[in-house]
Parts: structure tokens; sequence; C-alpha cells
């Protein structure tokens, strides 16, 4: 199972509501801890750059020169 699948958004539900509506996304986030909060921005950032560690390859280190 991928990053992206653990994230799924269920489209079978739907709830529409005014931009006026208040929200208690901010009091929700002051409830959760900080490594809580860095886990979903690094979640939220590995999705919007397309990463996914199973089919990420590790970078080249080594670089072949020529010998003097």
């Amino acid at each position: 199972m991928g990053l992206l699948d653990e994230f799924r958004m269920d489209k079978s539900h739907l709830s529409v509501a005014t931009t006026t509506t208040p929200s208690d996304a901010k009091a929700n986030w002051q409830t959760r801890t900080k490594q809580e909060r860095l886990a979903a921005l690094e979640s939220i950032r590995q999705i919007v750059s397309g990463y996914d560690p199973e089919t990420t390859r590790r970078q080249k280190l080594l670089e072949v020169t020529r010998c003097p």
C-alpha cells in the first residue's frame, strides 16, 4: 500500500457548506501535538509533490572521474 493509497479521498460522502460557516479546523489543530502537526504537514508535502517512497530511487552517490 503506497502513501497515496493511505490518504485516498472517500468520494461517496459529500458535504456542502458556505464560506461563512465557522470552521473548527484551527481549534482541532491546536489540540494536536507538534509531532502530529509536523507528520500531517510532511504527508501533505509528499502528496502535493508526488513523492512515493515505494517508487523513489536512490540518488547516485559516486561519480566516475579520470585519474591524472
